[in-house]
């Protein structure tokens, strides 16, 4: 039985016409997830601590979210991105929160804005049912 090739084909690389993208960036107790995107929405690149390698609790560090965002950025100039809008999303104790946005910069990208779209509850969750004596 003749064994099959597998063809490779190769992924074309889109250029961003008015270099501006967007950098999103989740920062959770746990871990850190950036993707990168055009100005449209559509995803470019994106890395996270798992894919890095790192399990457990490294995985939550400042260190590995600077890992992370270099890891996404690495081809950022294949795309011809040179000005990127931030979104970060999770909670405000996210230890690898402040290091991504810094690592955004010191990328060598220009940040044009930095927005939080965390969720926020409006009113909170139902309260317990009064107690009966």
């Amino acid at each position: 039985m003749a064994t099959k090739t597998k063809k490779e084909t190769k992924k074309k690389k889109i250029l961003v016409s008015n270099g501006e993208g967007a950098v999103h960036i989740q920062a959770t107790a746990n871990n850190t997830l950036v993707s990168l995107t055009d100005s449209q929405g559509n995803l470019l690149a994106q890395s996270s601590a798992g894919k890095l390698g790192y399990r457990g609790a490294k995985k939550s560090t400042p260190y590995v979210a600077q890992q992370v965002v270099e890891d996404a950025l690495k081809d950022v100039g294949n795309y011809g991105i040179t000005k990127v809008a931030i979104y970060v999303k999770g909670a405000g104790n996210g230890n690898g929160r402040e290091t991504a946005i810094r690592a955004v910069g010191t990328a060598g990208l220009q940040v044009t804005m930095i927005k939080d779209v965390s969720p926020i509850p409006h009113n909170g969750c139902r309260p317990p049912k009064a107690r009966r004596l």
